[in-house]
């Protein structure tokens, strides 16, 4: 992580020297389709003294299939150590989320978000069965400070905390726990269960037609939750370029590298030999994302200022510590309103 904080600081200072022989008024604007980055990108941009937003975003993502790190796995291999394997989980995520700028130097923002995901499973024995979870996740609060805003450039940092509102005590009926239900393992539950502060550096650029970010983030986990474990701590690169079609409508391409630390500690309520998914040997991994997608911005009349926002991204690169479920396509949409 040091290098990527090393090509963000260069790429601030190359930005700083250049804005010093270039227009000073010429600021960069979010007033225009790609002025915003893709959807799936949290806190890129600010807004203006007392300006507000709302937004709403739906994200649907598809794990299937076992990886062990770089290699494809199968249910037979992880059958030959555990007594359960799970096959394919979907999950599905509403956020609602709202931004305020009390002065063009500082913006505010709240994140909220629902959370519905299931995981079918196969036994050792040749039985499936499918568990469920679902509630209100984490409350994110957050601050964002701009650093400048000239010559079509802005760099701003963000500090955010999570609050630990989530469930870590999902549970489900079971064949092994039938007619009772049992805790469910960790990637089914709701939250992290630990107050979660989290980092982000963010640099824009802007053409006549062309737009550009980078975003470097962490989120560090501290202390243990309820059931004595912590989720493990995610740095994430994320770069992309968008393209204004129109005044109206841009399209963007993103490449993110994120690393997910393995969990630690462990919940003494689950038995790592039982399922693979209750073993902490088998979290956390690095990724090479990309996602491709589409902005559609209202300039002008009653619903100025309406974003509408679409990205399709899939894993291009998964290592991953043990064996899990891979990651296959993530697909986010959703709306943006400012005034």
């Amino acid at each position: 992580m040091k290098n990527y904080f090393s090509a963000l600081l260069l790429v601030a200072t190359t930005a700083l020297y250049a804005q010093q022989n270039n227009d000073q008024n010429q600021k960069w604007s979010a007033g225009r389709p790609d002025g915003h980055a893709p959807i799936s990108v949290m806190g890129d941009h600010m807004h203006g003294k007392g300006e507000w937003m709302f937004s709403y975003r739906y994200m649907y993502m598809n794990m299937d299939e076992l990886k062990a790190g770089t290699d494809d796995s199968t249910t037979e291999n992880a059958l030959a150590n555990y007594m359960v394997t799970p096959t394919t989980m979907p999950m599905n995520m509403h956020m609602l989320g709202a931004m305020f700028a009390p002065s063009d130097k500082l913006t505010l923002m709240v994140m909220l978000n629902y959370l519905s995901m299931e995981m079918d499973h196969l036994t050792r024995m040749g039985g499936t069965f499918t568990t469920e979870s679902s509630g209100f996740g984490d409350v994110n609060l957050s601050l964002m400070y701009r650093f400048f805003n000239q010559n079509r450039q802005s760099l701003h940092g963000q500090l955010g905390i999570s609050i630990p509102a989530g469930s870590v005590t999902e549970s489900d009926v079971t064949p092994a726990s039938a007619p009772n239900e049992m805790e469910l393992p960790y990637p089914m539950q709701i939250g992290s269960g630990t107050f979660d502060p989290s980092v982000a550096l963010t640099y824009l650029g802007q053409g006549e037609s062309v737009s550009w970010g980078t975003q470097l983030r962490g989120i560090f986990r501290f202390g243990k939750n309820d059931r004595d474990y912590r989720l493990g701590n995610k740095y994430s690169l994320n770069n992309w370029v968008a393209v204004k079609a129109a005044d109206w409508i841009s399209f963007s391409a993103r490449l993110e590298g994120l690393i997910t630390g393995k969990l630690e500690g462990a919940d003494p309520n689950l038995n790592p030999m039982m399922v693979i998914t209750a073993d902490t040997t088998n979290s956390g991994g690095t990724f090479v994302n990309g996602g491709l997608g589409f902005n559609i911005y209202v300039p002008s009349g009653g619903l100025k200022n309406l974003r509408l926002g679409f990205e399709f991204a899939s894993p291009l690169l998964q290592d991953l510590n043990g064996i899990q479920l891979k990651t296959k396509e993530t697909l986010t949409l959703g709306a943006q309103y400012s005034f």
